[in-house]
């Protein structure tokens, strides 16, 4: 007589959070063994520093200086063009696979589409964020070391930094989503490229009013607002919603795509 057969067990179902913690660490070590990575975040210190440190000393080299202005002003001015090289680092964190053909594989180790695409998201928007908020500190103090006594630095004045970071984490969120819907590296940043800067820019210029509020419409035109306070037409909540709608509507198109198409098409 054969013994009977032992029932095999059931293999253990893995929590869900630990999926996604396994997944986040995954993104982060492809983000950061990729070498172009450290790239971007360089191309932002020596944007954002670089503006700050050179407005900081004209202020000190000017005849009448303005005495007791804030260089927290810095933390703000040079993120807007400092932005785009976060972004694009936001974007090619999702658009390399693609290019490469690595999300093949990537959806063979991570089968969960979900998941991978809040790791996915969420590596990329952090990374972008603090170093986006870093950098803005960093400008702020050296526009400071530059144009001492002539400019301050009040404790207070921190209260730029989380609109700043909030400016860089819905932008690197749009980045993201566009990303997952587009697809390829070239054709995101070019359109991130248009609703962050040369849309709202050219926009208000051809002097007809619906063009003017397309322009407030516009990702780019809550950034300025945030970032440098001289919008006409915005308000700080009106560029708070609008900048959350477009990330959020960005990430749900960007989600829609790859949870229904091929990821190799």
């Amino acid at each position: 007589m054969t013994a009977p057969s032992t029932p095999r067990r059931a293999p253990a179902r893995v929590p869900p959070a630990r999926v996604f913690a396994r997944t986040c660490a995954a993104e982060w070590t492809r983000l950061w063994t990729v070498r172009s990575t450290w790239w971007f975040p360089a191309a932002a210190a020596v944007v954002m520093v670089g503006i700050a440190t050179v407005a900081g000393l004209e202020a000190g080299s000017d005849p009448v200086p303005p005495e007791g202005g804030s260089a927290w002003r810095m933390a703000g001015v040079p993120a807007l063009p400092g932005q785009f090289a976060l972004l694009a680092l936001a974007l090619t964190a999702v658009t390399s696979d693609y290019a490469t053909g690595g999300i093949v594989p990537t959806l063979q180790w991570t089968p969960r589409r979900a998941v991978l695409f809040l790791a996915r998201t969420t590596v990329a928007v952090c990374v972008a964020t603090a170093f986006g908020t870093l950098l803005a500190l960093a400008a702020a103090v050296a526009a400071f070391t530059a144009a001492r006594p002539v400019l301050v630095l009040p404790v207070e004045g921190l209260g730029v930094l989380p609109d700043v970071a909030f400016v860089f984490a819905a932008g690197a969120a749009l980045a993201v989503g566009l990303g997952f819907l587009l697809r390829h590296t070239a054709t995101t940043l070019v359109t991130v490229f248009l609703l962050m800067l040369v849309l709202p820019l050219m926009l208000p210029n051809l002097g007809v009013e619906w063009a003017s509020a397309l322009a407030d419409a516009l990702p780019g035109a809550g950034a300025a607002f945030l970032l440098i306070g001289e919008v006409p037409g915005m308000t700080r909540t009106s560029s708070v919603v609008t900048l959350l709608c477009w990330a959020a509507g960005a990430l749900l198109l960007g989600w829609l795509r790859l949870a229904r198409d091929d990821a190799n098409r």
